[in-house]
């Protein structure tokens, strides 16, 4: 299989990736992915020129800034305008970009993954370059249309269908405690040890009636949220995708029904210790805290692209906010995990704690 098209810098200045449409007659993506090397060095009127084809481009641009490139680190507004760019480990341009120890590798996986499910990477690619420029609760309904559209598409149909009917996931007694704590404070712990706390149905209503606690009680002045178990939360639950009754009820559901919005509404009150898995909804709703701390044995991910979605508990605004729209989208195609230690670097975590 041959790889994505390249194009040099000089390539996007002169509009080569905007003149070809993204879809074929038959209405199929085509070439949803294109490679911008980023080994010369344009004038300034060619990087401006760059720069707008960039943001008008309806295709995934993908920087590659490789250890050998002659050039200096190109300009920030061209990485800024950019969805990614991929560096050699001693070329690290900062937010719009994810040092690797081999670009062209990681440029063949991220290529693979987008190639597998097209349609969800590029709505992630839209959704991304909006959220930031929203209020946060605009930006979670963005999020949910997105996600409901995807529910409803054929990447999504094809995992469902792979994944194969589950039954339903077994009740629970207290899947979330609640404690006060004699500081004026509130204790949240997910406590669905033997499922590593997914984000199913019990665990987010149990979760939002404990977060109201906090915003209806001026008196709470501390919120902590924790889980038990190994896990701090494994995402979302698997057994429960796919049988919400309609798209327009889950859109609700997952913003109105949801916890991402009051963590973000309590977000200088409440502290999030993770550990363990954060994956999905696990880091996607803690990081809407104001502060995150994570204990060393975290691992962080997204895998949502990879069943034909997007993340749909608020992680296209809260992830973002924390370690920039080109990170989050890397994490969320390729599925990478990431360490405390990296998730400390990006500034997705406020730090570590024993």
């Amino acid at each position: 299989m041959s790889g994505p098209p390249r194009v040099p810098l000089a390539g996007l200045a002169d509009g080569d990736v905007v003149r070809v449409p993204l879809l074929g007659e038959d209405g199929a993506v085509r070439d949803p992915l294109v490679v911008v090397d980023l080994d010369d060095e344009p004038g300034a009127e060619a990087v401006e020129r760059a720069v707008r084809h960039a943001r008008e481009a309806d295709r995934l641009l993908i920087g590659v800034l490789p250890a050998d490139s002659p050039g200096s680190t190109p300009h920030r507004d061209l990485l800024d305008a950019l969805d990614l760019t991929l560096t050699a480990a001693d070329r690290d341009a900062g937010r719009p970009s994810v040092a690797v120890p081999d670009p062209e590798q990681a440029l063949r996986d991220l290529s693979a993954a987008v190639a597998r499910n097209p349609q969800a990477a590029l709505v992630l690619r839209d959704v991304l370059r909006t959220t930031p420029l929203l209020p946060v609760e605009t930006a979670l309904d963005v999020e949910s249309y997105a996600y409901s559209t995807l529910l409803g598409g054929p990447e999504f149909a094809r995992w469902l269908a792979a994944r194969g009917p589950r039954p339903p996931p077994p009740g629970a007694g207290d899947p979330v405690l609640v404690e006060r704590t004699p500081d004026a404070g509130l204790r949240i712990t997910l406590n669905r040890p033997e499922r590593r706390n997914a984000y199913g149905r019990q665990v987010r209503d149990a979760l939002v009636d404990a977060l109201q606690i906090a915003v209806l009680d001026g008196g709470v002045t501390r919120v902590l949220l924790e889980g038990a178990g190994p896990a701090f939360c494994a995402g979302g639950d698997l057994d429960e995708f796919g049988t919400t009754p309609d798209l327009v009820t889950a859109h609700h559901v997952r913003t109105r029904g949801g916890a991402g919005r009051l963590v973000h509404r309590l977000r200088d009150r409440i502290e999030a210790r993770v550990h363990g898995a954060c994956v999905g909804a696990g880091i996607e709703i803690p990081a809407f805290a104001g502060t995150l701390v994570a204990r060393p044995d975290a691992v962080f991910r997204l895998p949502e692209v990879s069943m034909g979605l997007i993340p749909g508990a608020g992680g296209t605004v809260s992830v973002p906010r924390r370690i920039g729209r080109w990170r989050t989208l890397y994490l969320a195609v390729t599925g990478t995990a990431i360490d405390a230690s990296t998730a400390g670097e990006w500034n997705l975590t406020d730090g570590c704690t024993a």
